[in-house]
C-alpha cells in the first residue's frame, strides 16, 4: 500500500524520517536533477492521486481475493509493480545496485516491506473488511515509534510522542470495540493486519540501519527490492497454492491495478513528491489512506460501519500524528 511508504503501499524506504506505511522511497539516495525540475502537474494534484491510489488498495485486495488465493494476489501485485519500475529503469537506462551486501539487505527489506505485509493483508481481508484493514495499516507510525525507542538510539522519546503512542493504541481498541469483547471482529484476521503494519515498521528500522548509505537511485533500489520480493513469492506460492482454474476479469483487473498503480505508479508519485516538497509533507498521505479506504469499502463493497470505527480511526491518526511530531523549538 508503503513506506511504505505505504501502503499496502510500500516499495522501498524513504530518506530521512518517514514512518508511514504508505510506501518507502529509497534509502538516502539524493534526488537527481531531473527529479527536481518543475513538474507539469501541481504537486497537490499528484498528492491527491496518491492518496486515492493507496486508499483504494485495500478494496482492490478484497476484490482480488474473490478470485485468487492471497499468495497469488501478492505475487501478481509484485509482478505488475516490478514491471512498471522495470520499464522506467529501461527508459532511463539506470543501472541496478551492485554488491552482494546491498542485494542481501534489499532481500531482507523486500521480505519485511513487501512480501510479508502484502501477503498478510491479503489473508486478513478474507475475514475482515477492507475498512478495518486500512485502519490497521494506519498503526504503522505507532509501531515505528515503539521500535525506534528500542532500536534507534538517535530517536529519543518525548512526552508528546509517548502520549501519541498511548492515544493511538487506545484508538485501535475503540475501532475493535474492546468493551464488547471485540464482538463482530475476526481476531485472526485483525491480528494479521496489525502484524503486517508492524512488519512495515520493522522494515523501516532495518533499512535505516543497513541501506541509508547504499547509493543508487531511488527507482533502481525500489525496482531491485520489488524484483527480490517477486522472487520470494514465486518460490513460495506454488508450494501452497494450485494454479488458478480460471482468471475472472474483475479480480484479475484488481490485482493488475493493485500492482501497476498501487505499487509501481504510486512509488513514482511519492518519489516525485519527496523530491519536490520533502518527505514530511509527502508522507502526510498516511493520514488520508484510512479515510479513503473506509469510504471506498462502505460505498462500493457495502461494508458495515458502526460509530466506533470512524471515531477510533480518528484517534489512531491523532496518536500517529503526535508520534511523528518533534519537540517544540524555543522562540527567539
Amino acid at each position: 500500500m508503503s513506506a511504505s511508504a505505504s501502503a499496502p503501499a510500500g516499495t522501498a524506504p524513504v530518506p530521512a524520517r518517514s514512518d508511514g506505511p504508505a510506501g518507502p522511497v529509497a534509502p538516502g539516495a539524493p534526488a537527481p536533477a531531473a527529479a527536481r525540475r518543475l513538474p507539469a502537474v501541481d504537486w497537490r494534484v499528484r498528492f491527491a492521486v496518491l492518496c486515492l491510489i493507496w486508499g483504494f488498495s485495500f478494496l482492490l485486495i478484497k476484490v482480488g481475493t474473490h478470485g485468487f488465493a492471497p499468495l497469488q494476489v501478492t505475487l501478481g501485485r509484485l509482478v505488475f509493480g516490478t514491471a512498471v519500475l522495470g520499464a522506467v529503469l529501461l527508459v532511463r537506462r539506470e543501472r541496478l545496485p551492485r554488491g552482494p551486501r546491498t542485494w542481501g539487505h534489499l532481500a531482507v527489506a523486500a521480505f519485511l516491506l513487501n512480501a510479508l505485509p502484502f501477503t498478510l493483508f491479503s489473508y486478513a481481508e478474507l475475514t475482515i473488511s477492507s475498512t478495518l484493514a486500512g485502519i490497521c495499516n494506519a498503526t504503522t507510525p505507532l509501531w515505528g515509534m515503539l521500535l525506534s525507542l528500542v532500536a534507534l538510539s538517535d530517536d529519543r522519546p518525548t512526552r508528546r510522542r509517548v502520549a501519541g503512542l498511548g492515544i493511538g493504541f487506545a484508538g485501535v481498541l475503540i475501532v475493535l470495540g474492546a468493551w464488547q469483547g471485540f464482538s463482530g471482529q475476526d481476531p485472526t484476521g485483525t491480528a494479521m493486519a496489525l502484524v503486517a503494519s508492524l512488519s512495515y515498521a520493522v522494515g523501516w528500522v532495518y533499512v535505516r540501519r543497513t541501506l541509508s548509505g547504499a547509493g543508487g537511485s531511488n527507482v533502481a533500489m525500489a525496482g531491485s527490492q520489488l524484483l527480490l520480493g517477486t522472487l520470494h513469492l514465486a518460490l513460495v506460492t506454488p508450494l501452497f497454492t494450485s494454479f488458478p482454474a480460471s482468471f475472472p476479469v474483475g479480480p484479475l483487473l484488481a490485482v493488475a491495478a493493485l500492482g501497476a498503480l498501487g505499487t509501481g505508479v504510486a512509488f513514482l508519485l511519492q518519489y516525485g513528491l519527496v523530491a519536490e516538497v520533502g518527505p514530511t509533507t509527502a508522507t502526510l498521505v498516511t493520514y488520508f489512506i484510512p479515510v479513503i479506504a473506509t469510504a471506498a469499502g462502505v460505498a462500493l463493497l457495502d461494508e458495515h460501519l458502526t460509530w466506533n470505527t470512524p471515531v477510533g480511526a480518528l484517534i489512531v491518526l491523532a496518536g500517529a500524528a503526535l508520534t511523528r511530531s518533534g519537540p517544540r523549538r524555543a522562540r527567539t
